[in-house]
């Protein structure tokens, strides 16, 4: 077995056998686990990886984090003492929809499977598991996690309010400025990810749905230079859509 699997033997990070590099994007992520080796392996991948992290030994506990306590993503075994991860998932989707979850567990039939998934989990990985694999896993998740996030049909920003329904930007002054599909489009996605930097390739994968090297990143460039005119942002000083060196655009 590989020596980065996870799996009920006592587990330690090898850092000699691969680099594991800052997330993305850092978050909390509650991990509900009963066996402890592999709870804790886990634990230390995440931690390792710049993530916060919550943990629950059984079903009880983890039900009650679930439903109480402050994440951004959940990591769920499925066969759990005193109450099921099946129990475990459906409550969260009762509750809190948008929650992305991963579940984890030793059960690999199709049914169990295809079930987990019917009741809205994300993924799904079948102990053991590589380190690499789980935060390969857990980055995918949390990067598409925000488009999940239901999301206000209006955004107010400093000098105007946008209208997502109407694709229109309406000024104090009683102005107004019309937005095209993709104009609306771009804001509202960085309006998902305020407080990040989003950049171009993955606005060009989220928002135009294609892969960078088939199309030239000016496009991006392009639509965000049409929306500051839009908004009246400063081309030279933006303060509405503001440009992070080396990592993208980032609505303030």
């Amino acid at each position: 077995m590989p020596n980065d699997l996870i799996s009920p033997a006592e587990f330690v990070i090898p850092h000699s056998s691969f680099v594991i590099y800052p997330p993305a994007m850092p978050a909390t992520i509650l991990v509900v686990e009963d066996d402890a080796a592999i709870r804790r392996g886990v634990l230390d991948a995440l931690k390792f990886a710049g993530h916060t992290t919550l943990e629950a030994s059984d079903g009880e506990k983890g039900m009650k984090l679930a439903l109480s306590s402050t994440f951004d993503l959940m990591l769920l075994d499925l066969v759990l003492p005193h109450a099921s991860g099946f129990d475990i998932l459906k409550a969260l989707r009762r509750e809190r929809p948008g929650t992305p979850v991963i579940i984890l567990s030793a059960r690999g039939e199709e049914n169990d499977r295809v079930r987990g998934l019917k009741l809205g989990a994300d993924d799904y990985v079948v102990k053991p598991f590589s380190v690499r694999e789980l935060l390969a896993r857990v980055e995918a998740v949390l990067r598409r996690a925000p488009e999940r996030q239901p999301v206000s049909e209006t955004l107010t920003l400093t000098a105007a309010t946008i209208d997502f329904g109407q694709s229109v930007a309406r000024f104090d002054n009683g102005e107004s400025a019309e937005l095209s599909e993709r104009e609306r489009d771009v804001l509202r996605y960085l309006a998902l990810n305020r407080g990040r930097p989003v950049s171009r390739e993955e606005l060009l994968q989220r928002v135009w749905h294609i892969e960078n090297q088939q199309t030239e990143t000016r496009t991006v460039d392009m639509h965000i230079a049409n929306l500051r005119h839009k908004l009246r942002d400063d081309a030279e000083s933006p303060r509405v859509i503001v440009t992070v060196r080396g990592k993208g655009y980032q609505l303030a």
